[in-house]
């Protein structure tokens, strides 16, 4: 989620079948979108190989992240918020608070808005503008989504520290 920006619902129920990690692109469907609305999620470097490897481990099942229980159904909300709490973000975030601290950091180091509104899924808010305007801008949104990632690696060139969780690292 903190690479991809995307809902807990759109990534706990993602499919194997959304992904073209040759264009390092996911596709999910309207049907999935809170919005009924196709996306595009620009995959990083980092998110291709996180990808790779859950593949790998995956006993070719159409779901990313399977339940536990039935591989049929995707793995529930509370297993990922419990994960959170495992890392130390207890009473710190949720799985939706990535959205809000990628939007906030990529503001602040003068990403366009629009290209980040586009990388969250958000509409247009202006009836004429979401009925003229149907950029999308893949290209420059990959090249965020990357210095992204670099970001969150502690390999960004803008030399700013992500905080650390406090708490149970356990």
């Amino acid at each position: 989620m903190a690479l991809t920006f995307v809902r807990t619902s759109e990534l706990l129920g993602a499919r194997w079948a959304e992904f073209n990690t040759e264009e390092a692109r996911w596709d999910i469907p309207a049907e999935r979108m809170k919005m009924k609305a196709p996306h595009i999620v620009a995959l990083s470097e980092q998110s291709l190989a996180l990808l790779k490897r859950l593949r790998e481990i995956s006993f070719d099942r159409e779901l990313v992240f399977p339940g536990d229980l039935k591989p049929s159904k995707p793995m529930s909300n509370n297993t990922l918020l419990y994960a959170l709490y495992r890392m130390g973000y207890r009473g710190r975030t949720t799985g939706h608070g990535f959205r809000g601290v990628a939007s906030t950091v990529l503001h602040e180091q003068g990403w366009p808005h629009q290209h980040i509104e586009l990388e969250l899924a958000h509409q247009e808010r202006g009836a004429t503008s979401a009925a003229y305007s149907h950029a999308l801008y893949l290209e420059p949104r990959a090249k965020m989504m990357q210095t992204w990632a670099y970001y969150l690696d502690e390999g960004h060139p803008v030399g700013v520290s992500r905080a650390r969780p406090r708490g149970n690292q356990g």
